[in-house]
This record gives structure tokens, C-alpha cells and sequence, in this order.
């Protein structure tokens, strides 16, 4: 779960990270009071789930009230890269010495939190990786050792920390990570992180990335999540306790176990095909779930055939096809459907669907023959 900067800054405030003094707005009057409250010049900044705010207009300094009061205005309702300004977070302004980058994201690679500095701060990090990767401190950080006082000042020295700000950007790393453990994040980035001319240092904006599978034990974060900003069709899909995620390609995809699942969105690419999602219907599935999942898949426009590869344990196969048979009912799928059932009473599961002969859908064997059908018939060919 991604969080807006103001909600990031919020979050670091709680673990003792400078950050500047600020309010969140969701009208031009509460920008306007805000302003007041937080002194002028003021930073007026829009809030959305996209870098490049700046670039975009998104960002302006207001040295009064009237000021204040047009930026608010003008930003309020702008369109930054697709994202429409809903809340802004109005920000007394910085003195700002220097700018330098500080990032905690989880390394899956490595098992472990990979920690980054550079005084290259202020631009896009991906920028300075390719065109002076030497800028960028590395540090994987043992989760069961944790950050230590030596970790901040060695990536210090290796990207060039000034002498004097060693000990202050050690002992913000320092809380930065714990802020990532303690949060449950993925990601934590702050950039820049500025340099005072009393030569401190300051988050000046937040981006942080929060575990969904971890809110459950932080409802304080839990409650930041909004609807609104999630895929129409994952919501759906979280509504109807599946687990899914949206692909780009045009075949639906539904199979019972993660391992399953990955391996049938595999063999539908080895043939020439594009995953339209990743469904994951579990172990048991009853007649009522598979409905619920043939309509979430079916909601994405783009999906012009659906492949449904069952492997029968916990899950029954004439469930499954009893399940198929009543989404039929209620849905009218006007896309084809290849089924491939094996293992607990599939006998029973391919007769129930061969008595009932239902429009446009066809059965293998193998997974090999239903990923081959499906590409051809999403591609308009005959099986």
C-alpha cells in the first residue's frame, strides 16, 4: 500500500525523523489556513501517487496569503500524469544547503533490506544509477543483526558525506530503518533529504510503501487505505476474498494453488500467450467461489479467453464444474472457455460439464493442450 507524502512524513514523525512543519488541505480555504498556521513562505504541494509533482506545476512556494490562496487553486484539481490532485499538504518552507538521497527497500534477491545513500539527491535515483552508479552507497543489512551505528557511517564514507554530517546521516539512517522494520514497509525513500545551513538534516518528502499483508497488525495504517486509488477489478477480487492480481495481457487465468497458478500464467507465455491475471481460487473451492471468480476475471474488458486449470486435493472437481456451470447462468460469458480438470473426482467434474453442454467451452487433458487452446482461441483461431 502506497501512501501520499504527507501521510510518509506523518509516519516518520512518529519515530522521531525530522521532517518540516506541515498540513494536510483539501479545499483552498483549508490550504489557506493551513498557510497561516504554518507561517509564510510555505511550500504548497499536491499529493498524489506519482513522482515528477514538481515538473508538473505540482509544487509551488507561496511568500502570502494570496499566494497561498492561487497555488492551492491552481493545483487543486490538476491532472499529474493521470492522477487528479484531491488533497494537497501545505509545508513551511525549507532553507536548503544540499540535497542528498536515502532509501530503505526490501531485497528480495538477498532476503534482506537494502539500504542506499548518495549526496545526489533531488532527481530522479534512477537517473544517477545509470549514469554514475558510483554516487550510490549499497548496504544489505542483516534483519537479525539490524542497522548499526558502523553501517551508517560506512555508507556515509562511501558516498561522500561531508565530515561533519557523518554522525547526523548515520543517526537518521538509523532511524529510518527502524521506522521500515517497525512499520511493516517495503519501501521507505526520501529524497531529498535536505542539509540545513545550521547544517541538520530533514526529510523533505516521504515516499513509503506499506506490507498489505502486515496492516492487519497496524490498524492505525490500515485506515490510511483508499478504495478509490486501488484497480476496480483487484478490489473486486478482495471483496470476494480471492487472490488476484492484474496482468496486461487477454487470458484469464484461474487455477486452485499459488504454485499451480504461476506455473499455468508460465506455460500460457512458453505458447505464445498473455496472462490477463493471476487467480488463485485455493484449496476447497466451492461452487460459490468460482462464480465470484469467473466474474471478477470477466470484468476486465480485455480478456478474450479464460483458462480454468484445476488439480483436485482439498478441491473437488465436479464443485468446479458445478461452480463453471452456474456462473454460466449468471454471467452469459461471451468469451471462450477451455477447462482442463484432473485429480479428485474429475471423472465426475468432466462428465457433469459434458452434460450440460455449455456454449464456447472446451476440455483437455493436459496443461500443455489447454494452454495451447487458449492462446488460439484468445488469438480468433479454431481449436
Amino acid at each position: 500500500m502506497d501512501l501520499l507524502e504527507y501521510q510518509g512524513k506523518q509516519l516518520f514523525a512518529r519515530h522521531g525523523i525530522p521532517v518540516p512543519d506541515g498540513r494536510p488541505a483539501r479545499t483552498v480555504d483549508e490550504a489557506v489556513s493551513a498557510a497561516k498556521e504554518v507561517g509564510f513562505p510555505c511550500a504548497v504541494k499536491a499529493q498524489v501517487k506519482i513522482g515528477g509533482r514538481g515538473k508538473a506545476g505540482g509544487i509551488k512556494i507561496a511568500k502570502d496569503e494570496d499566494e497561498a490562496r492561487a497555488a492551492a487553486d491552481a493545483i487543486l484539481g490538476m491532472d499529474i500524469k493521470g492522477f487528479t490532485v484531491h488533497e494537497l499538504w501545505i509545508e513551511g518552507a525549507s532553507q536548503i544547503e544540499s540535497e542528498y538521497y536515502a532509501s530503505i527497500v526490501f531485497d528480495r534477491g538477498a532476503k534482506a533490506p537494502l539500504v542506499m545513500l548518495s549526496t545526489q539527491g533531488g532527481m530522479d535515483i534512477e537517473e544517477v544509477a545509470e549514469t554514475n552508479p558510483s554516487a550510490i552507497a549499497t548496504l544489505h543489512v542483516d534483519p537479525l543483526l539490524g542497522f548499526q551505528d558502523f553501517h551508517g557511517r560506512r555508507l556515509a564514507f562511501d558516498a561522500g558525506v561531508d565530515a561533519d554530517l557523518v554522525r547526523p546521516v548515520g543517526a537518521f539512517l538509523h532511524k529510518l530503518y527502524g521506522t521500515f522494520v517497525s512499520e511493516e514497509a517495503m519501501l521507505v525513500e526520501v529524497n531529498p533529504l535536505i542539509v540545513t545551513p545550521e547544517r541538520s538534516v530533514a526529510a523533505l518528502d516521504a515516499k513509503v510503501t506499506l506490507d498489505d499483508n502486515a496492516l492487519f497488525r497496524h490498524p492505525d495504517n490500515a485506515e490510511l487505505r483508499d478504495p478509490s486509488d486501488e484497480d476496480p477489478q483487484e478490489q473486486m477480487a478482495k471483496e470476494r476474498g480471492l487472490t488476484f492480481v492484474k496482468l496486461d495481457g487477454d487470458i484469464g487465468i484461474l487455477g486452485n494453488g499459488a504454485g499451480l497458478v504461476m506455473s499455468t500464467l508460465d506455460v500460457v507465455a512458453q505458447f505464445g500467450g498473455a496472462p490477463a491475471n493471476f487467480l488463485d481460487a485455493g484449496g476447497g473451492s466451492k461452487a460459490e467461489a468460482i462464480t465470484s471468480a469467473v466474474e471478477v476475471i470477466l470484468s476486465n474488458e480485455n480478456v478474450k479467453a479464460v483458462l480454468f486449470n484445476i488439480f483436485g486435493g482439498i478441491t473437488r472437481c465436479d464443485e468446479v464444474a458445478n461452480g463453471l456451470i452456474e456462473a454460466f447462468k449468471q454471467l452469459d460469458p461471451q468469451v471462450p472457455f477451455v477447462v482442463r480438470l484432473d485429480g479428485t473426482n474429475d471423472v465426475q467434474g468432466r462428465e457433469i460439464l459434458a452434460a450440460a453442454s455449455l456454449p464456447n467451452v472446451h476440455t483437455a487433458a493436459t496443461m500443455d493442450e489447454a494452454a495451447q487452446k487458449v492462446v488460439a482461441l484468445a488469438k480468433g483461431e479454431e481449436v
